[in-house]
């Protein structure tokens, strides 16, 4: 199943490059790639789906690109005995300029349902609205710390564990 979002950011495509960059080398990602996830699956369990993993191994690829356009490969692979119900997503970020001062912000991402056919039925039901929930999330405090890094002044105030990171209601 696909799975993205987009967000435009309030910051020259240079700046957006670097600072994502940043974000990558320094593993900044991982964090609240879990935060988000484990959120979200911990809603599922809520709604009485058992064997929902909450924890997720994060790898992400560095930063490539030119002066077009920049991007990176990230896998969220969930660990432990509930990682039957969203093994793994794989996706892309990508920045492409929107003019001088504007940054289109993109993940397009895909995984597979598991328990083949009544993983599909569940994906229809429920899944993907959490798969895609846990995306804008991640998005939105990609963005956040793309326009407004921490340690700034005027940066926003922290959500949980992760700084930043939004809740998103499916």
């Amino acid at each position: 199943m696909f799975v993205g979002d987009e967000v435009l950011v309030d910051a020259a495509f240079p700046v957006a490059r670097e600072r994502l960059a940043q974000l990558a080398a320094a593993g900044g990602l991982a964090g609240p790639s879990q935060d988000v996830y484990g959120r979200e699956a911990a809603g599922l369990a809520r709604a009485a789906l058992a064997g929902v993993a909450q924890l997720v191994r994060v790898q992400v690829r560095e930063l490539a690109g030119t002066d077009r356009s920049a991007g990176l490969a990230i896998r969220w692979e969930a660990t432990g005995p509930g990682g039957r119900l969203f093994p793994v997503l794989d996706a892309d970020i990508q920045l492409v300029p929107a003019g001088q001062h504007a940054t289109w912000l993109t993940m397009a991402g895909v995984y597979r349902p598991p328990l083949g056919a009544l993983g599909e039925i569940l994906d229809r039901a429920v899944l993907h609205r959490v798969a895609a929930a846990s995306v804008r999330g991640f998005m939105a405090w990609v963005a956040v710390r793309i326009t407004d890094p921490p340690g700034a002044a005027g940066s926003r105030s922290a959500h949980g564990s992760s700084p930043g990171v939004p809740e998103v209601k499916a």
